[in-house]
């Protein structure tokens, strides 16, 4: 008897199995025909293979400067001296090989002066000595007066009733409210 129930069981289970690999609903309500399921192709197409070997890319060659200075050199400066803003400042540097050498000073918002000293070399590396001076004279500075229109003044009208927001409030004339 329990190898009846047993086989029986295996029966039913086999009927509700389906077929596997069945695909997935399209979507609900899709037409039979859309849910359909077709074997796969298999399908391999030749393999083709290039008739000359490949070649590597090389790199183009990298172009060599031609007017490299071993010995470089250059000096510059400037200054600037601004009555009109009190602005102060300047620079000036040289350089001899891979030696630079140069200097910069400027006013501080305290009025004194810094002035940094600086050499740069492959040896020492970047080298500053900052100093600071007094202050100088503070330039006066003096905007020219501007002329400003007085603003114009609108004269609005007072509310002439407060209306309590669950009531309601009959309009007013126009002529009370503009007259």
């Amino acid at each position: 008897m329990a190898f009846k129930f047993f086989a029986l069981a295996a029966l039913v289970a086999v009927a509700n199995a389906g077929y596997l690999g069945a695909p997935a609903v399209l979507a609900p309500g899709a037409p039979l025909a859309a849910r359909a399921y077709a074997a796969p192709a298999i399908a391999h197409a030749p393999v083709a293979y290039a008739a000359a070997p490949a070649i590597a890319k090389v790199a183009a060659p990298v172009a060599v400067d031609t007017d490299y200075d071993p010995n470089p050199s250059y000096s510059y400066s400037y200054d600037v001296q601004d009555a009109l803003t009190g602005d102060s400042k300047g620079q000036q540097e040289s350089r001899q090989g891979d030696v630079v050498q140069g200097s910069y000073s400027l006013v501080e918002p305290d009025g004194t002066t810094r002035t940094v000293e600086y050499t740069a070399d492959p040896i020492n590396g970047f080298n500053a000595v900052v100093h600071r001076g007094p202050a100088v004279a503070a330039v006066a500075k003096v905007a020219a007066p501007v002329a400003v229109a007085a603003p114009a003044i609108a004269k609005v009208a007072a509310p002439l009733a407060y209306a309590h927001p669950a009531a309601y409030a009959a309009p007013l004339a126009a002529k009370a409210i503009y007259g």
